[in-house]
């Protein structure tokens, strides 16, 4: 089934509000999408833009990235956009897809994916999908993961393509499968973790959109499946829903159908049930609401979407279930949560194959997340100061983000009075800054200071040596060549 596309209207005043946002996105991308159209046309095949990209137009928030769809195979494709730029790469040809740069005047330049019709499954027991090339375009959008994604617009005779109502279904927030969801999930299983990024990604403003109750019911049966996804996959579609403007309800998709208990059961283990006092918040929705606000801070302080620092306000807590303990009275506590939690983010990073340095940034944050409190009651020392910005290091930024984002209390005075001090701690570790350079911390005498003036080899003594003149600086401040080479000496002859 195919409708004729709106573009093709004489009157604007007549077009609804998708089509007027079809419209002008598609006269925007014209230019290159035409001289698509009539490369792939002389060649005898059909090219279609497809999938995000057409969702995206009717939305009003298309960028420069575009996805097409065409009966060429993966050879020919390439051939063809070599013909209309230079800057063209294959790293996806075994799934079908041939990537180009093309180039404009007027704007940032245009990324072009444009892919083979494909009906990918996978098997019971694989973690790669069996790629398998089809022949329609009607075949392909059915292999598709959502309605609203299994639209097309059909290049040169500019035809709207619709054949699984998936303009309706984007008009009324709906996440629902072209096919069964049941068929759908067991194609390419990944696509229930998409549900849950969609969710989140797609929802804007009055707008929200949820997978229909097909489509959870599924993913609550089928959770189990999504082991068979590789973990860097996994690990890609959790990065994408986190980088969204409000990760909660994907987040909550995937705890409530039991995926996050297959893919990262920390999560759903701090949904600890409150003791009938409700002396304790519950881990869950706090760690959300840390995160909600962690994103609002991020913004606030100009900064772009940042994953280590959502990471950390996610997983900040998750020592909690490991370390709780129902003490006399009532009470309960979660000793060394924070070092608990710290292992644990690097075991379940390592696991999802985050970067080495993901891993030591996110992990670091868990870890000191807990060191600003107690400063609003007790003035720290300039020592103290600058040893909480050492142990912060690069994360600094981060953990200010972090620290005041972990503040969830509903009680205004005691949040005000937080605030209050963290403000007070930024103020003095920036005049610290100021003073001694605060980033840059370092001894006043390097390593090779250190073995001259001692007439030592390199060795572990040197790197004790060093440690020594840092706490003296943590402590002091600068000491200067000439003091910090006296209490050099005076370490040394200490020494056995």
């Amino acid at each position: 089934m195919s409708d004729r596309n709106p573009a093709a209207s004489a009157d604007p005043t007549t077009l609804s509000a998708v089509q007027r946002n079809a419209v002008a996105e598609l006269l925007r991308i014209a230019p290159v999408a035409d001289r698509l159209a009539e490369l792939f046309d002389e060649a005898g095949h059909q090219l279609h833009l497809v999938g995000g990209s057409v969702r995206d137009a009717l939305m009003g928030r298309l960028g420069e990235d575009l996805d097409f769809t065409t009966s060429a195979r993966p050879d020919e494709i390439e051939r063809l956009l070599r013909r209309l730029t230079p800057a063209v790469w294959d790293v996806g040809k075994a799934f079908g897809t041939i990537g180009a740069r093309v180039s404009r005047d007027d704007g940032p330049d245009w990324i072009i994916e444009i892919t083979t019709y494909r009906a990918d499954t996978y098997r019971d027991d694989s973690r790669k999908p069996e790629v398998a090339f089809g022949d329609t375009l009607e075949g392909d959008l059915i292999r598709r993961d959502f309605t609203v994604n299994a639209m097309a617009i059909t290049l040169g005779s500019r035809t709207f393509v619709d054949p699984h109502h998936g303009l309706g279904d984007l008009a009324a927030g709906v996440l629902r499968t072209p096919s069964a969801p049941e068929v759908s999930f067991s194609d390419d299983p990944l696509r229930m973790m998409r549900a849950a990024r969609f969710t989140s990604q797609l929802s804007s403003g009055e707008q929200r959109f949820a997978p229909d109750a097909a489509a959870v019911a599924a993913m609550v049966n089928m959770a189990e499946r999504i082991e068979i996804i590789s973990a860097e996959r996994v690990r890609d579609e959790l990065c994408k829903l986190l980088l969204t403007d409000s990760p909660r309800p994907g987040i909550n998709l995937l705890v409530e159908t039991g995926i996050a208990e297959r893919v990262l059961p920390e999560l759903p283990a701090m949904r600890l049930e409150r003791d009938e006092h409700h002396r304790h918040k519950d881990v869950y929705e706090h760690s959300l609401t840390v995160l909600d606000q962690a994103i609002d801070i991020e913004r606030a302080r100009g900064h772009e979407p940042d994953l280590v620092s959502r990471l950390a306000a996610l997983l900040h807590d998750i020592g909690k279930p490991a370390t709780r303990k129902f003490e006399p009275g009532g009470k309960v506590s979660f000793h060394h949560h924070d070092v608990v939690g710290a292992k644990m983010t690097r075991k379940r990073m390592k696991a999802l194959r985050f970067s080495s340095e993901e891993i030591a940034q996110v992990s670091k944050l868990v870890e000191l997340h807990l060191r600003f409190h107690g400063y609003g009651e007790a003035k720290w020392t300039d020592s103290a100061v600058r040893r909480y910005v050492r142990d912060a290091g690069d994360q600094l930024e981060r953990l200010h983000i972090l620290t005041r984002a972990d503040c969830t209390t509903r009680n205004n005075r005691k949040a005000a009075r937080l605030r209050r001090a963290y403000d007070d701690l930024e103020a003095r570790i920036d005049e610290l800054a100021a003073q001694e350079e605060l980033d840059a911390m370092r001894p006043d005498l390097n390593g090779e200071e250190i073995m001259e003036i001692l007439d030592i080899k390199p060795s572990k003594t040197v790197g004790e040596a060093y440690r020594h003149l840092l706490d003296l600086r943590m402590e002091h401040g600068p000491l200067g060549r000439e003091r910090a080479e006296e209490e050099l000496r005076r370490w040394w002859a200490e020494q056995p």
